[in-house]
């Protein structure tokens, strides 16, 4: 996803001069393409992630569109204040790039993980929220953030991040996309977290549970019309997230269930209540904190069993 999105930049900057990357004393190796190329309009602010917020709500104003990139956890939290005020309040034009999302820093421990990020985003009036799942759609994700006016968060794994498409798939934004149909039970997930959940889906559907996988690429603006679809067909939600269970995608979606009236049953898969446990391997931090594919089967018969009268 990193190179994707870097990849993405780059090309953007060559077709529009007025795109600057912007960084916090990270990912230098990573942008040497970009550096060599366009000089001129890459910013390297050091640990300061809250001053290179609002020099690019002042470069907005200028007319430039910043992509400014760090750590999720840095961006969305020690640079808040300015995020809310100088880019969301004056409705600047600045894209917030956050790399390495709920686990994917793995081994640097909890201050690395981000788990928080999507609430904090999605109360900030006028913020678009992309949550791509693959390089494919990170780079999607990139281009479509450009076209907008207006504050957009991207949230990003980090390298070596596995294809979910085998071919390139039209990207719409504001839309869910079915990644595999069923009507026993809905699955509703976002992000980095799409291959671990693609995996227990098909391992369900070997064993006769057909599965509806809805995928979320746009977190905000949320489309709600897909969500009913599935409450419908279904009867049963799972959401499954990289993130606190309090403010993402299961609180997202448990609002539009209730304001809607559907009957659906919805149990959110996440984490309550709780930082992330544990340093280690990005699939042993999966496995320890209840998102690894058996606990996701699990908690899919689980809900079935609900359904179906027999103790959970």
């Amino acid at each position: 996803m990193r190179n994707a999105y870097i990849a993405a930049v780059h090309d953007l900057a060559g077709r529009d001069s007025q795109i600057l990357a912007l960084v916090a004393d990270n990912g230098a190796i990573v942008f040497d393409r970009y550096r060599k190329d366009y000089p001129e309009r890459f910013i390297n602010f050091g640990i300061a992630e809250a001053n290179m917020i609002s020099v690019a709500a002042g470069l907005a104003a200028c007319g430039k569109i910043p992509f400014a990139y760090t750590i999720a956890g840095f961006l969305t939290m020690r640079a808040y204040e300015q995020i809310r005020n100088d880019v969301c309040l004056q409705r600047m034009n600045v894209k917030l790039v956050g790399i390495g999302a709920g686990f994917a820093y793995s081994d640097l421990g909890p201050t690395h993980h981000t788990v928080e990020d999507l609430a904090l985003m999605r109360i900030l009036p006028g913020m678009t929220i992309f949550a791509p799942c693959d390089p494919q759609e990170a780079r999607q994700v990139t281009f479509a953030a450009a076209q907008i006016d207006g504050p957009v968060y991207i949230r990003l794994a980090t390298g070596g991040s596995p294809r979910v498409y085998d071919t390139e798939m039209p990207f719409e934004i504001g839309k869910a996309v079915s990644l595999h149909e069923g009507n026993d039970l809905s699955i509703v997930t976002t992000g980095h977290i799409v291959p671990e959940v693609l995996s227990a889906v098909r391992e369900l559907d070997a064993d006769g549970i057909q599965v509806l996988l809805l995928h979320y690429p746009t977190v905000k603006p949320f489309d709600e019309a897909a969500l009913l679809d599935a409450a419908d067909r279904t009867g049963l939600i799972l959401t499954v997230e990289e993130h606190s269970v309090y403010g993402g995608l299961g609180g997202i979606v448990s609002e539009v269930l209730a304001e809607h009236g559907s009957g659906a049953v919805c149990k959110r898969l996440g984490l309550w209540d709780r930082f992330p446990a544990g340093y280690g391997s990005y699939t042993w931090m999966k496995e320890h904190n209840g998102l690894s594919s058996r606990q996701i089967i699990s908690s899919v018969r689980s809900l079935m069993e609900c359904r179906n009268g027999s103790p959970s």
